[in-house]
């Protein structure tokens, strides 16, 4: 008896590891222009990270002791979790809500966002100088624990924790480990509180970091509101990421996803639509109260101040109304157009907050050196390659096996 359950339990295990490496084997067309343009870069990428950790980081960046955040921070950790915040707000909807609707695009959100928090902190360690200093945040050695950075680490840490905790049902299902999905899927209600409760948290943190920068950040852009107003608009800035993520997945991978998905597609952007629409009239109306509250009217006539101006009017309230507009003629193509146009309003503002307007008045300004902008490509276009190869294994936008209801 226990020879034959050995026997069992060793064929098991080959067959899974048969199943696991033929996984690995690429699925579809290798040559196709995104693989080729992407490669390259993704090569030079990894190039220039090597160097990077071998001569240090002025090798291949601008940055001095004056400015030591630069694209790194402003636009791969700041800009990518805003972006990020779609996977809690969309969970939020799903499990607290109860709004069944978008019950199809929590799988592929969540992982979008777990898959940005894990690249966009692992790009900290990047535009760390002494990169195996990354603990101290966390064990608040040198900060205490009464630090940001000790909050905003924790926040990462344990929101990641929670990320894959949600998506972790979608694994079980493809291992086809019926036991473990079983458990981990009566986890996902405890682990999506859990998420949003830090969600909230750290995307105001990230804001609040930029309290003690008073002095540096350009007037139009700093206010003690800052935590709130990145809290706001990651939300707009979340669903925005999922509405231009959503429809490009949606063509891309339209054969893994069921005809009442397929029919449900536009409803669930026309939504989208309607909770963007007001979540930036929240923030639109927020900054004419900060800005208002500040008195800062005399900069409004200056270079900076018509820049202000370009971003409110151009990269806010236009979207703003373009997604009034276009959910109430429930036109499609203008909530994708109003989504890329937030999403490069949300670029803007971090940048603005993190970099543009950060030693605004020094003499000398950073800008990013060609190898800064290549390894941020490699960061993006990496992420978007295991992306791509997870939608092609694991169940995430096609239905569950069948087994899984038999569970239940």
């Amino acid at each position: 008896m226990n020879n034959t359950a050995n026997c069992y339990i060793e064929n098991e295990s080959k067959s899974r590891w048969k199943f696991l490496l033929s996984e690995l084997k690429p699925k579809g067309k290798i040559f196709t222009w995104f693989n080729i343009i992407t490669v390259p870069v993704i090569l030079v990428g990894l190039v220039l990270i090597v160097i990077r950790f071998w001569k240090g980081i002025g090798a291949v960046t601008n940055l001095t002791q004056e400015v030591p955040w630069g694209l790194w921070i402003g636009f791969d950790v700041v800009t990518g979790v805003a972006f990020a915040g779609g996977a809690y707000v969309i969970t939020f909807m799903v499990y607290i809500l109860n709004m069944q609707k978008y019950h199809s695009i929590v799988r592929v959100t969540v992982l979008n966002g777990f898959l940005a928090y894990v690249f966009y902190a692992g790009a900290l360690l990047l535009d760390l100088g002494r990169p195996w200093n990354v603990i101290n945040p966390i064990i608040g050695n040198g900060f205490g624990t009464s630090s940001v950075l000790f909050l905003v680490a924790w926040h990462f840490l344990l929101y990641m924790i929670a990320q894959l905790i949600e998506f972790s049902p979608a694994i079980a299902e493809w291992l086809g480990a019926k036991r473990a999905r079983q458990i981990l899927s009566g986890m996902t209600l405890a682990a999506v509180i859990f998420g949003i409760t830090l969600s909230t948290l750290h995307q105001s943190g990230l804001g609040a970091l930029y309290l003690m920068a008073k002095d540096k950040i350009h007037p139009l852009w700093y206010s003690e509101f800052i935590p709130i107003m990145f809290f706001v608009s990651s939300i707009f800035a979340g669903l925005s990421m999922v509405i231009f993520e959503g429809s490009i997945t949606h063509k891309v991978f339209s054969d893994q996803i069921s005809d009442k998905h397929h029919h449900g597609h536009k409803s669930i952007l026309h939504g989208l639509a309607k909770v963007c629409t007001g979540a930036m009239f929240a923030y639109f109306f927020l900054q004419i109260l900060v800005f208002v509250h500040g008195k800062r009217w005399e900069y409004l006539n200056t270079p900076m101040g018509y820049w202000y101006l370009t971003e409110m009017l151009g990269f806010v309230l236009f979207p703003m109304l373009l997604f009034y507009y276009s959910y109430r003629r429930n036109n499609v193509t203008l909530i994708r157009v109003a989504a890329i146009i937030t999403m490069l309003g949300i670029i803007i503002n971090r940048l603005n907050v993190t970099v543009i307007g950060f030693r605004w008045d020094a003499i000398q300004h950073y800008y990013p050196s060609w190898m800064e902008i290549v390894v941020t490509m490699a960061v993006i276009f990496t992420e978007i390659w295991i992306f791509r190869w997870v939608i092609n294994r694991l169940p995430v936008l096609r239905e569950s096996p069948s087994w899984v209801n038999e569970t239940k």
